[in-house]
């Protein structure tokens, strides 16, 4: 039997055959305005609500905001930082300002990798962290594509060595069908892509897994939406993308 780790997403685990292989890491790979950031701060809180600790790393967002980012749906993490159940680490700020002061983990250079590392694996043994999110892994390779396989694969020995279960965060430009740099997609051991598609004047966003590494997953391509408490995926409503647009039920 496979050990698994429930999103606790609605949908997204019926998909997944019961949720992500337990110590696997997985890209969540989109453009712009494709939810990303929620997917993930839903997985983290989730996990809290679970009884599974968690640690975010904040490469893109000052902590601050990604505080008031999760509170708006109603997460609100500061209780379980003050439990020792969560942390945030700053690797935004570099210790700039008076609120990132106040932070308890922070990487003084967000571009040393290493220094990173040591941060991350700090608060992961602080919290006893299962889930991790860094949002966005894109963020240390952006200047150097070349460096985005070898440093997934650092952050995926890291994860998986600690146990935990992650996600990393990637970014594409809007017209991009890739995974956000050369060589991810063999390094990560899953790949959840998040799409937003204009349809006939709409917007339309969808969701596939595109690989998903000790476990079945399905293979097509489900129609999710943003509401005011997260993502919800439609395990039964299929986007089928072309030459003409259809939204079928199954």
């Amino acid at each position: 039997m496979v050990e698994r780790v429930k999103t606790g997403i609605p949908g997204l685990d019926e998909i997944l055959y019961g949720g992500i292989p337990k110590r696997n890491v997985v890209l969540l790979s989109g453009g712009p305005g494709t939810g990303k950031s929620i997917f993930s701060y839903q997985y983290l809180w989730n996990g809290l609500t679970m009884g599974e600790p968690g640690v975010f790393v904040a490469l893109e967002e000052h902590p601050v905001q990604v505080r008031i980012n999760m509170a708006q749906f109603g997460w609100d993490v500061r209780p379980y930082e003050k439990e020792g159940k969560f942390a945030i680490v700053d690797a935004f700020t570099g210790g700039i300002g008076e609120a990132a002061k106040r932070e308890k983990y922070v990487v003084k250079d967000p571009d040393d990798v290493g220094l990173l590392i040591d941060v991350l694996k700090q608060a992961i043994r602080d919290v006893n962290a299962e889930r991790v999110v860094v949002d966005s892994v894109s963020t240390l390779y952006l200047s150097k594509p070349v460096l985005a396989r070898r440093t997934v694969m650092l952050l995926k020995r890291v994860l998986s060595g600690l146990g935990t279960t992650s996600i990393l965060v990637s970014q594409v430009s809007v017209t991009e069908r890739g995974f956000g740099g050369p060589g991810v997609e063999h390094a990560a051991d899953g790949i959840i892509r998040l799409d937003l598609d204009e349809i006939d004047g709409e917007l339309i966003r969808s969701l596939i897994v595109w690989k998903m590494r000790g476990t079945k997953h399905s293979m097509k391509r489900h129609l999710f939406e943003i509401t005011d408490h997260g993502i919800v995926v439609y395990p039964n409503k299929i986007v089928r993308l072309g030459r003409s647009f259809r939204l079928e039920t199954i």
